[in-house]
């Protein structure tokens, strides 16, 4: 990317967007253009096409997207498929009707089936059954891939997809009632802490395996795809470690010096035994992540610790 292209970012507000727009301007890129929710609806294709041909962005981050954990996934069915199918259809299609010369799609790791062999390969896709819980978001996050290696094969267009593992960071999501784990576990603690209440409930058994990758990192690898890497097919990025979400709570519980107990409830569910992404393609092209957990989480601690959220 040359330092004064234009480049946009759809959904720069969110977690990943906003970590992208950091790294951009600390790389020295100023021509940057975004639009918030209620200036550009981004399922509406007419807005979308008006805003490209009044713009014209050289380069397209595409970040925007409707997202959530176990519960909002599986109680927003219909918005989370119809949602994020308008928002990457209707911008990959304006990048390629004016001529967009790289377009990055950013997906999710839930795009593989439940049941795919660990770690989880680029070559997993659609070889198995999904998720049930979140089937409708993985299905329009696989059409985003697909969308981009059609565009690619039809018509030349250099349009890529990444597939960050779970992310967590600065202006992530701590609704109890949409948010991922490890945002809900922060405002757990921190608030019974706050309250000294005796324990705390995590869902499920606590078995379950799960990857956490830092939004500056995923920053850092979506910057270094986009400068290096022009190939059909994408790429997983993660640090290509795991944890259990017991012991993400024990480790979160630590971090923030809670000292009461911690409950499974397991009437709740558990979702995917495990997600654990093969993060060795990305690493031969010469990028690794470099923010450990615990260093990550006690970031977000600093950030959050003096909120005062209404249980």
């Amino acid at each position: 990317m040359e330092k004064g292209a234009k480049i946009y970012i759809a959904g720069h507000r969110g977690m990943v967007g906003s970590a992208i727009m950091r790294k951009l301007q600390s790389e020295g890129f100023e021509n940057i253009i975004t639009r918030i929710s209620s200036e550009l609806d981004l399922r509406n294709q007419v807005a979308v096409n008006d805003f490209f041909t009044k713009e014209k962005p050289d380069y397209i981050f595409l970040a925007a997207a409707k997202v959530g954990g176990i519960h909002a996934n599986n109680s927003f069915r219909a918005e989370f498929i119809y949602d994020n199918l308008m928002i990457e259809a209707n911008i990959i299609h304006a990048a390629y009707q004016h001529g967009a010369k790289k377009l990055m799609f950013l997906g999710s790791s839930c795009i593989y089936p439940k049941f795919a062999p660990q770690p989880l390969r680029e070559e997993s896709l659609l070889t198995g059954t999904l998720e049930q819980t979140n089937e409708p978001y993985a299905i329009a996050k696989i059409t985003g891939i697909k969308l981009c290696e059609a565009y690619r094969a039809q018509y030349g267009c250099n349009f890529i997809s990444a597939m960050p593992t779970n992310m967590y960071g600065p202006n992530d999501n701590y609704d109890l009632n949409n948010s991922h784990v490890l945002p809900a576990l922060v405002r757990k603690m921190i608030v019974a802490k706050q309250t000294n209440a005796a324990n705390v409930v995590i869902w499920g058994s606590g078995t379950p395996r799960r990857e956490f990758l830092y939004s500056d990192d995923l920053a850092d690898a979506c910057y270094f795809l986009m400068q290096n890497y022009n190939e059909p097919g994408f790429v997983n990025v993660g640090t290509g470690e795991d944890i259990t979400i017991r012991d993400l709570a024990l480790l979160i519980k630590d971090i923030v010096g809670y000292p009461g107990e911690i409950i499974q409830d397991t009437s709740k569910p558990d979702g995917t035994p495990r997600k654990l992404m093969d993060v060795s393609k990305l690493n031969a092209l010469g990028w690794k992540a470099s923010i450990s957990l615990e260093e990550g989480i006690k970031k977000v601690y600093e950030e959050v610790k003096n909120n005062s959220w209404q249980e």
